[in-house]
Order: structure tokens, then C-alpha cells, then sequence
């Protein structure tokens, strides 16, 4: 089903641009969409981090100096002297200069923390879900804004080409009041309600004009390029829940919002036990090598190494990690509340969409009847003033009827899709694989598996 098709009055663009393709331009191109992706990126490091801690970790040292020693004393001796032995005593000053260097590497690795990696690595492993489901509720909602924008350019458009067909019906309506009040067959109030009636009209397409510029720009924002002449939409309703139960029934179950913050309590949970690992015992391995070269002395050069086992028992720290334990329970407890609240907070999404979803459907419906007997009242009432049994306001009434009726199909066409989209949103299902979309599809995985296991290197996979 083609939407706002038949109540264009305007030729189509060369250039004329579908739904489908803005979504897929805003799914590649949206610049809040690719930051959400760069910090899902960024939070895949978490892992790499948390990794380390299974690894050794090694230094090495090097040092070079100089060293003057410098000594003074007297030396005492006794001389042989005609009148016999006599003591002598020599001044000396003695200056001696030395270059200490040396060099060693120490390697350490981690036996046991307590659990604290381990229990580490599982949390950032669930911070990574949930900033991948916090990903997949931004693009729904670039998605939707997408959708949105792109109806309202539409809407606009076709708003646009009723309010320009009403003031050519209406420049005939003044030339035939006009020719009938030279006849004498109308007053000079009849030709002038014509002619306020067709100023309005105008004032109404520059009002139109204006709204299109701000929902092409709003578009524009959103998509990240400029829109020519839309074509009509396609309907989605085959990719709808067929009920409100089984609508609230897959929310709850694969909302991407509600996975984020159960991902959330998870962590939560896991960052308790890694805060309550310090209170356990830890148990690190030290290696160590060394050699020093002090020339000057006797002795030459040293080498020494060592391996040292050391056992910690924590005793107390002064209340730091029981009062971080507690602090870490009661945010856990909220993130299950805030887990609730998003459940809540989906269901609401969803019943509101449903409603909105058959509202329009039945708005659409009677904008239909309503132009159908709108226009059938304008000919009668026309036919009627040729006889002289209406005046010219009775017609203009008339015409007035049927543009608002118009007007009201196409705001309700346009309600009813982006409804369908909401409701989609709302159950979890507006992805660019569920609708379709010609795009290449953003994969997080890839990064995550370029980066999980990397021991080394400063820059990202992407080179930078």
C-alpha cells in the first residue's frame, strides 16, 4: 500500500528519493549513531584490560653513575739515622674514580586474587552486552527519527500541493464571481469574499512552504543529506505483531532497552564480588635478574637472581573495601530497579504505538468518507449557486470542507506509518535486517574479536 500517493498533486522528481533509502543513508551515515558504535568499540578494551590480569607483567631497570673517592691521611715510618731510628711522617692524598652500572629485569605474575580477574573479565564481558544493546536501541531510534522525518517531508509536500490546487479553484471562484457581478447576478460581497478567500489561500501555501524547509532540514540533520521530492511510502504492516499481547510478549523479551539493563544488573552483581576478592588472600610470583659492574673495587662485575613466592593475608584495610562492598550491593539493587523501570517503560511504548497504530487506521478511514462527502456537498452547493439558491460563501464553505479533509487524510496517512514504525521500535524489531535495508550491516563482533586477545600495540585495528 502506497501512502500519500494519491493525494499528490505535484510531479515526482527525477531525483525523487524512497523511505527505504533514507533509512539505509541514516543507518551508515548518522554521526550520534556512529559514536554510539565508537563507545561500543571502546568499551570492547574493557576485556583486553580485564585480561591482564592473568598476564605477567615485566620491567627492567637500568642505572649508570660516577663515583669519586677521594682519601687523605698521614703515613708514619721510621728512618734510620746516624743518631738512630727517627719517625717520619708523609702526607698523602689519594683520588680514586669509578663508573657503577648496572642493569636486571623483574617479571612477576599473579597466582591468585581472590577471583578478582576472573570475576573482572566476566563483568566487562557483560558491559560489553549491554553497550551492544544500548547500540542496537540507538539505531531504532536513528531509524525511527529517520522514518519520522522522512513522512514529515512527505506530508509536507502533499500538504503543499492541496493548499496550491485550492488557490487555482479558488482564482476560478474569483473570475466567475467576478463575471457574475458584472451581469448583476452577485454583489460586490460575494467577489470579495472570493477574493479574502484566496488571499487566505495564498497566506496557507507560504505557511506550507515554510514547514517543508524546517522538516527538510530536520530530515537533513537526521539522514545527513539534503531530500529532493520523496516518493510515497510502503507499508510495514507485514512485519507487524498481529496482536497487542504477542506485542508486549516479545518486548519484554528481546526489548533491546530492557536487555541493556538486565546486562547492567549482571555487571552490577559481578563488580560485588570483584570489590569482595580484596579481602582474600593473593598469592604473586617475583623473578628477577641483575647483574653490576663496579670497576675500581676488587670485585669486577655480580649477577644475582631470585624467585620469590609472596603470600598476602589482608587483616584490615581500615573499612575502605566493606564500605565499597556495601556501596557496590546498593548499586546493584539499582540497577534492578532501573531494570523494572524499563520493562515498564517498553510496555508503555508498546500499547501507546498499538493505539496509535488503530486510531489513525480508523482516522484514515473516515478522512476518506469525509472527502467523499465533502465533495460531493461542493458540487451540489456549486450547481445550486448557478440557480441562485447559494452564495458565493455557501461554495466557499464548501470548498474550505473539502480541503480539510484533504488535509486530514494526509496528516492521518502520515500518523499511521510512523505509528507502524513506533510499534516496531517498541517490540525491538526496527533493524535494518528486519526491514531489508541494501546496507552493509555493522557487526560488532569483529572489533571485539581483533581486540580481545591483543597482548600488545597502540593502535586499533583501524590503524589509527
Amino acid at each position: 500500500m502506497a501512502v500519500l500517493a494519491a493525494l499528490s498533486f505535484g510531479g515526482t522528481s527525477a531525483q525523487a528519493q524512497t523511505l527505504e533509502g533514507a533509512l539505509a543513508r541514516a543507518y551508515q551515515g548518522n554521526p550520534n549513531l556512529n559514536a554510539q558504535r565508537a563507545q561500543v568499540r571502546a568499551t570492547d578494551e574493557q576485556v583486553p584490560q580485564a585480561l591482564s590480569g592473568y598476564r605477567p607483567t615485566i620491567s627492567a631497570a637500568v642505572d649508570a653513575g660516577f663515583q669519586r673517592d677521594r682519601t687523605k691521611g698521614v703515613n708514619s715510618s721510621f728512618e734510620q739515622t746516624p743518631a738512630g731510628l727517627a719517625p717520619v711522617r708523609e702526607r698523602y692524598n689519594l683520588i680514586e674514580n669509578s663508573y657503577p652500572r648496572g642493569a636486571g629485569v623483574t617479571v612477576e605474575q599473579n597466582v591468585f586474587n581472590g577471583f578478582q580477574t576472573k570475576n573482572s573479565v566476566r563483568r566487562a564481558e557483560s558491559n560489553i552486552l549491554g553497550a551492544r544493546e544500548t547500540l542496537r536501541n540507538s539505531e531504532q531510534n536513528i531509524l525511527f527519527d529517520a522514518a519520522q522525518a522522512y513522512m514529515d517531508v512527505l506530508r509536507d509536500y502533499a500538504i503543499l500541493d492541496v493548499r496550491k490546487n485550492n488557490v487555482q479553484v479558488l482564482e476560478e471562484e474569483l473570475r466567475a464571481a467576478r463575471e457574475r457581478f458584472q451581469v448583476g447576478e452577485v454583489t460586490r460581497t460575494d467577489t470579495a469574499q472570493a477574493e479574502a478567500a484566496l488571499q487566505g489561500a495564498r497566506s496557507e501555501v507560504s505557511a506550507s512552504e515554510a514547514q517543508l524547509n524546517t522538516s527538510r532540514a530536520t530530515y537533513r540533520q537526521v539522514v545527513g543529506e539534503d531530500i529532493a521530492r520523496p516518493r510515497a511510502a510502503k507499508s510495514i504492516d507485514r512485519l507487524l505483531p498481529k496482536s497487542l499481547s504477542q506485542a508486549i510478549g516479545l518486548s519484554q523479551a528481546q526489548h533491546p532497552a530492557i536487555l541493556a539493563a538486565l546486562h547492567g544488573v549482571d555487571a552490577a552483581n559481578l563488580d560485588i564480588r570483584v570489590v569482595e576478592g580484596n579481602l582474600l588472600p593473593s598469592l604473586n610470583l617475583q623473578a628477577s635478574f641483575q647483574r653490576r659492574y663496579d670497576p675500581g673495587s676488587s670485585i669486577n662485575h655480580t649477577t644475582s637472581g631470585s624467585i620469590v613466592g609472596q603470600l598476602t593475608i589482608p587483616i584490615y584495610e581500615g573499612g575502605t573495601v566493606y564500605s565499597q562492598a556495601r556501596q557496590a550491593k546498593e548499586t546493584a539493587g539499582q540497577r534492578r530497579l532501573e531494570a523494572d523501570v524499563s520493562r515498564d517503560q517498553v510496555r508503555q511504548a508498546v500499547v501507546s504505538a498499538w493505539g496509535q497504530v488503530e486510531a489513525t487506521t480508523a482516522q484514515i478511514k473516515s478522512a476518506q468518507a469525509q472527502i467523499e462527502a465533502s465533495q460531493t456537498a461542493l458540487n451540489g452547493v456549486r450547481e445550486e449557486a448557478k440557480v441562485g439558491q447559494r452564495t458565493t460563501l455557501d461554495v466557499l464553505n464548501a470548498q474550505q470542507d473539502l480541503l480539510n479533509a484533504r488535509q486530514s487524510l494526509i496528516t492521518a496517512q502520515r500518523d499511521r506509518v510512523v505509528a507502524t514504525y513506533a510499534l516496531l521500535s517498541s517490540v525491538g524489531w526496527l533493524t535494518a535486517e528486519r526491514l531489508g535495508l541494501q546496507v552493509a550491516r555493522y557487526d560488532p563482533n569483529v572489533h571485539y574479536d581483533q581486540v580481545r586477545d591483543k597482548w600488545i600495540g597502540l593502535r586499533t585495528p583501524d590503524g589509527r
